[in-house]
């Protein structure tokens, strides 16, 4: 009987390199399960992923996270998250949470983003089902419309609004814990994975947002080192 391990994917981007590590460590802290994590990295993908920039991305793997079911072999689970965000529980509580009725998992907000930009002065686009994609857990056999091409090829809001589904009731919903966006939310202290979707507090202009202080104290523990005598 093989071991259950929660299989994650983080979107990795060049602009902010330490948000990936910081919340890996983040997952590392708090799991009782085993974890198994890889970065989406583009020029991982080079022979993948080949849909061109669009002027309206606000990160690196804006279109590639959708290759996590086919990058998992469209075979078992797997979770995406953004890399702004910093886990506060234990992921084995999130995994629990797989419903095999569903295609596809997310907290489903409904809101319109306070702001008109955000880090790097990127626009904030605004749009129904707006950040659903950014903590998916994937029930990979009923994602096999995401092949290569089809996520090469198709339009922003036809995979950020699920339309490769044949319909929303393959959508399940997660509390909204899960992915909690600060500055859009009121400070929760039960918010169990914080999403900085404004911008990361390693962004000078964000440093001082809610949960800012908890992300600091894990990038200090990342780089912790024991010394000889110490």
């Amino acid at each position: 009987m093989a071991a259950d391990i929660a299989r994650v994917f983080i979107g990795f981007d060049t602009k902010e390199v330490v948000a990936y590590h910081v919340l890996a460590q983040s997952i590392i802290e708090h799991a009782t399960m085993p974890v198994e994590m890889s970065p989406i990295v583009l020029s991982h993908l080079e022979a993948t992923f080949t849909r061109e920039r669009n002027a309206l991305q606000s990160t690196e793997f804006s279109f590639s996270r959708f290759l996590v079911p086919y990058l998992s072999g469209f075979e078992g689970w797997s979770l995406f998250m953004d890399c702004d965000m910093l886990m506060r529980a234990d992921i084995a509580e999130l995994w629990a949470l797989r419903d095999e009725s569903k295609a596809v998992m997310v907290v489903k907000h409904d809101y319109q983003p306070k702001v008109e930009t955000k880090f790097l002065g990127q626009v904030q686009t605004k749009y129904e089902k707006k950040n659903w994609s950014s903590v998916m857990l994937f029930n990979n056999a009923r994602c096999r419309a995401l092949t290569p091409e089809f996520v090469n090829t198709a339009t922003g809001l036809q995979l950020h609004q699920f339309k490769w589904l044949e319909s929303d009731d393959q959508i399940g919903a997660l509390p909204a814990a899960w992915n909690w966006l600060v500055n859009e939310y009121d400070h929760d202290p039960a918010a169990k994975n914080v999403h900085f979707t404004d911008g990361g507090p390693y962004f000078t202009e964000y440093k001082d947002d809610d949960y800012a202080d908890e992300w600091f104290a894990t990038r200090e523990r990342m780089l912790h080192v024991t010394q000889r005598g110490a």
